[in-house]
């Protein structure tokens, strides 16, 4: 399939947190003014063609103008096209998807990705009734996500002989990333035996398996390829994306060992960038809860099914390792905030390729960054990203 070549030129994000002195707008906005400042030759914001926004919570939350109707004028660019994409944790992934499908039609030049949300201003309560508001009247009585991904790491350790050690271990690598990333809501280190002694949440996960709710917004620039040297001597490229979904609900589902939506997303996003899962250089991949990032590395053929509890406890997914995963915390320390989420991530992949990551650089030696996110009800949707630096 002919497509014109897509590239990114600009990203930013602000710090994730509790933001509550931050209104949604100014998070926006925050996040928008990073990209720009980041694009190496200058930009004017007036050369935005179009704004993706990506937002999940809003409507849950009786926001319903929130986003598409929202953002242009808290950006400065009131009367520029602009559509809100929300499909659920991936929603921020989707956002640049699409907005990359619309620079590759020819449609538009320039593109702004915008990844926003408000995750701590409501309380707990009124977020877990929103959330099984949102779902099936009797499927979802009760449901939490740590109620949801629980049975998927029970059954990893009965099939494999998974241990909490190995879980645990996923947490102690991303809070290490976390730590050196500036942008990340948790910058605290922490040990097998910390996330071990932490509250129970949900068997086997405790609190230190969780990734916490956290505010924040990321934005990234996209334009044609053929225009990217009038941007950056730095240029990223979209070389492949792929989405696809799965059976919704827990009594749905074929297998409790991996994700079948991440397996077609990703082998979508490999077919279209002509590469293989040993070619990627690193990978930002969804890691809600530590089981999560196991089976994503396993759907993503990062290592064998059934082995990614050793990889990570052998350090093959750490910064120096085989294949570094999370080098920016992860959703476990950076945070979800989930219209940002996958915009974040690829801000990070974005980062790592033009080698600005600073002490989270890691080696690029074939000049490949994949980006993962699933979400959903019992991970229904998977967005999976492939960005390069080749020419």
């Amino acid at each position: 399939m002919a497509w014109n070549r897509v590239a990114v030129v600009g990203g930013g994000l602000i710090k994730f947190g509790e933001l509550f002195e931050q209104s949604y707008e100014q998070m926006a906005a925050g996040a928008f003014q990073a990209a720009v400042a980041a694009v190496d030759k200058g930009f004017e914001p007036a050369q935005v063609d179009a704004v993706i926004v990506a937002t999940q919570r809003g409507t849950l939350w009786g926001q319903e103008g929130i986003g598409g109707n929202t953002v242009p004028t808290a950006i400065g660019l009131a009367g520029v096209p602009c559509t809100r994409v929300e499909n659920a944790c991936p929603s921020g992934s989707d956002a640049f998807r699409i907005g990359a499908m619309a620079v590759a039609s020819g449609v538009h030049d320039v593109v702004l990705v915008l990844g926003v949300e408000k995750m701590r201003d409501k309380s707990a309560d009124e977020g877990l009734l929103s959330r099984a508001a949102a779902g099936h009247p009797v499927y979802t009585r009760g449901e939490s996500a740590p109620v949801l991904f629980a049975p998927f790491a029970t059954r990893h350790m009965h099939e494999f002989g998974t241990t909490r050690e190995m879980l645990a271990s996923v947490a102690v690598k991303n809070h290490h990333n976390g730590a050196l990333d500036p942008y990340a809501h948790f910058q605290n280190e922490v040990t097998v035996d910390q996330v071990l002694a932490s509250a129970p949440v949900c068997h086997p996960l405790h609190l230190l398996d969780c990734c916490p709710q956290t505010d924040g917004a990321a934005a990234l620039l996209l334009v044609t390829a053929d225009r990217a040297r009038e941007f950056t001597d730095k240029p990223v490229y979209v070389a492949g994306f792929g989405v696809a979904t799965d059976h919704p609900y827990l009594h749905e589902k074929s297998t409790f060992v991996g994700l079948p939506a991440t397996q077609k997303a990703a082998g979508r996003a490999y077919a279209m960038a002509g590469v293989g899962p040993a070619d990627v250089d690193m990978a930002e991949v969804h890691d809600c809860f530590t089981i999560t990032e196991i089976l994503d590395i396993e759907d993503l053929g990062f290592c064998e099914k059934g082995k990614g509890g050793v990889t990570t406890l052998e350090g093959e997914t750490s910064l120096t390792g085989r294949i570094p995963v999370n080098t920016s915390g992860g959703l476990l320390a950076k945070g979800h905030p989930i219209g940002a989420t996958g915009v974040a991530q690829l801000t990070e992949c974005w980062w790592q390729l033009r080698g600005d990551a600073g002490p989270r650089q890691v080696e690029m030696r074939n000049g490949l960054a994949l980006q993962h996110n699933v979400g959903g009800r019992g991970s229904g949707v998977s967005v999976v990203t492939i960005l390069t630096n080749r020419p």
